[in-house]
């Protein structure tokens, strides 16, 4: 979908935590799209094939909304990695105790743009 801050791709309800994806998503934003490719598939992070998919996923809406871009013309814009809800599953201790263990889920939000005719790839409040 195409709109004035872009295009856009959404994963939801992801099993990881957003904790542990966030790191990956910084080193990815802000990159031209085949350097971020490139960057994720040489990751051996969980979080790296979930963004990976989701990047992909983007960069592919903004290819068939607009023939005439390339995917050298792209750059991830945004990454956002927001907390889903929680799994809450019963661990089973000793003497008959149980604690609580919490699987977290994340949203994660990715927005590629074009890179502008100068070259730059535009203000962050763009």
């Amino acid at each position: 979908m195409e709109n004035k801050s872009g295009y856009k791709a959404v994963s939801k309800y992801l099993i990881a935590s957003p904790f542990k994806i966030r790191p990956v998503a910084n080193l990815v934003r802000r990159k031209p799209y085949p350097e971020a490719m490139s960057l994720l598939e040489n990751m051996p992070h969980k979080g790296a094939r979930l963004l990976k998919k989701t990047v992909k996923s983007a960069a592919s809406n903004a290819l068939v909304s607009n023939k005439q871009l390339d995917e050298d013309m792209l750059y991830v814009r945004d990454i956002f990695v927001d907390e889903g809800p929680r799994m809450k599953r019963v661990w089973f201790r000793g003497r008959g105790r149980a604690d609580m263990l919490l699987k977290r889920m994340c949203h994660i939000t990715v927005v590629v743009d074009e890179v502008r005719a100068s070259g730059s790839l535009g203000k962050a409040g763009d």
